[in-house]
């Protein structure tokens, strides 16, 4: 009986991981603006869970406001449009926010973030619910710091 316990451990450890909280956010950055006092924006996978819900809000403390968008092409021309009146986050969904796709636009970044600060966004949805997940600063032109 002995030699069953950790296949036992490890099973019921895997299985309170997938009791993931009802919308994990995954993949979280913040692509920082190339100009002081512009907007960023915030990308990130949500997941939705055990429920349909609604995201209504983002917040962060390095943040004057957020609002989400997304983009559409109406005649041929890209234009980003708001999402209003909250986003559905249907049960079990994946939700990718990317660039040139739905993302955040973030107004009034405190000026000393630079990237590879890790920024706290707080993701709150109809049901009165919130979750907090923490974004990587990214600088405007990539991945990280350059180098000169």
């Amino acid at each position: 009986m002995r030699q069953f316990s950790p296949v036992l451990a490890a099973f019921s450890l895997l299985a309170s991981c997938n009791a993931a909280p009802d919308a994990a956010v995954t993949d979280a950055s913040v692509r920082l603006p190339a100009v002081k006092g512009n907007p960023g924006a915030a990308y990130f996978t949500l997941h939705g869970g055990e429920k349909d819900r609604t995201l209504v809000k983002i917040t962060s403390p390095v943040v004057g406001s957020a609002e989400m968008h997304d983009m559409k092409t109406e005649n041929g021309m890209a234009m980003m449009v708001p999402i209003e009146g909250g986003l559905p986050v249907p049960k079990g969904a994946t939700i990718s926010f990317q660039s040139g796709g739905k993302h955040v636009m973030l107004y009034d970044l405190k000026p000393d973030l630079k990237a590879g600060d890790a920024i706290a966004l707080t993701f709150e949805f109809a049901d009165g619910s919130k979750e907090t997940a923490s974004a990587k600063a990214i600088a405007a032109g990539g991945e990280g710091e350059h180098s000169h």
